[in-house]
């Protein structure tokens, strides 16, 4: 078996199980650079199927000066290790910036893992010309699904060089813990104090995130249910699981629309609480403005959930049928997605078949759609001459370590 080396930033709980799979095809080796995250309040993994090598023990911002320290043990593990191929997590990052220029050095072909799209921000030419060059530097890449395809596209790397899978979830943990948790349902939503009925959102407190729209939405949507005089127990409340640097305005903004009795925030929840959450909810929403593609969605769908996703997810074109398993929304639009919320929720939504929709769906993107699209990128790859670095290459690698 080929020896590949797959290099991420940290190894949450989303990387294992597409892990996992993967080792069985390759002499995997996982290189976390930090066992923690800049980002999310994961408790570290610890057991895992596979080999890994984790280069720091704390994320990186205090030593990311330490160009050159970084440099020597990683280059060090790739040679301890025999690397073959080297996966890379796009460009964004210093520490992708640094195994590309390691793996050219040592003539190591590289794919990229990618879930970029092009509507995930503004676009400038400079910056555009410079991903170019990054990707002519790579055999093939690795992606979400449709949106993501069509980036590099527009970025010039080659169709035949693309392959999907990229961005999935363990299912199976999802859907077996989901229907545990329905056997004793009433119990457990009392132990925790949830509602009867909920629409449930799961998503960092930051601004891409829409939340203060999502909770405007959700007024809008009892304000509607008052107007046709419906009886309050029909209203469903909203569950938003996650914390963040706009916990405060969004707390404020609940409690000026009089909604701190429906509106739950139970925090930021570890990855094995999340199907409780899941498993009693009736629909999950995600509302972001900008989102490379949603891991959230899959777990939703996995658990047998409808879902509303915004159209500027990376996942919606792949996952979201609308009127089958949910619906695609404007985040932008405030009215358009009360609306949907009241549609979902009514007794004439056909809330099981949705559901059902969405774990058939699912049932196409999984740890083995990983592998399986990881081994054609490997074969693509090797099939491939590693390229030259030019003295621009170097010089702009340089620049994008750096930053």
């Amino acid at each position: 078996m080929k020896r590949l080396a797959v290099l991420f930033d940290n190894l949450g709980p989303y990387h294992i199980a597409r892990l996992a799979a993967a080792a069985k095809h390759f002499e995997l080796l996982a290189i976390e650079v930090s066992s923690t995250s800049g980002e999310y309040a994961w408790q570290p993994t610890m057991d895992v199927s596979f080999k890994r090598k984790t280069l720091y023990t704390e994320p990186l911002q205090g030593k990311r000066r330490d160009l050159a320290g970084l440099k020597r043990i990683f280059n060090q593990v790739l040679i301890e290790h025999g690397t073959e191929i080297l996966a890379i997590p796009g460009w964004s990052g210093f520490c992708a910036v640094i195994g590309l220029q390691l793996a050219l050095k040592r003539n190591i072909p590289v794919i990229l893992m990618s879930e970029s799209q092009g509507i995930d921000a503004p676009r400038f030419l400079i910056k555009e010309w410079v991903k170019k060059r990054y990707l002519s530097l790579c055999q093939a890449a690795l992606v979400g699904g449709t949106s993501n395809r069509l980036y590099l596209e527009r970025l010039r790397f080659c169709t035949d060089r693309i392959k999907s899978g990229y961005d999935v979830v363990d299912n199976s943990y999802f859907l077996c813990r989901s229907e545990e948790i329905q056997k004793d349902k009433e119990n457990l939503r009392t132990k925790i104090g949830l509602p009867d009925h909920y629409f449930l959102a799961s998503a960092r407190f930051i601004a891409k995130k829409n939340l203060q729209r999502l909770v405007c939405a959700y007024a809008d949507y009892r304000r509607k249910l008052q107007k046709m005089e419906r009886s309050p127990k029909k209203c469903w409340h909203l569950v938003i699981l996650g914390d963040g640097e706009l916990r405060s305005e969004i707390e404020a903004l609940i409690d000026s629309l009089g909604l701190n009795d429906v509106v739950h925030l139970p925090g930021f929840k570890q990855y094995q609480d999340l199907p409780i959450y899941y498993g009693l909810a009736d629909v999950f929403i995600h509302a972001s403005t900008m989102e490379q593609w949603g891991l959230v969605v899959n777990e939703a769908m996995a658990s047998g959930l409808p879902v509303l996703v915004s159209k500027y997810s990376g996942c919606a074109r792949d996952l979201v049928e609308d009127g089958r398993n949910g619906f695609v929304f404007d985040p932008y639009d405030v009215n358009a997605l009360a609306d949907l919320m009241f549609t979902i929720s009514s007794d004439n939504c056909d809330r099981i078949s949705m559901g059902l929709s969405s774990r058939e769906i699912i049932s196409h993107w999984t740890p083995e759609t990983f592998a399986e699209g990881l081994k054609q990128t490997v074969d693509i790859a090797l099939a491939s001459s590693c390229p030259r670095m030019g003295w621009l290459d170097k010089i702009l690698l340089l620049a994008m370590s750096n930053l």
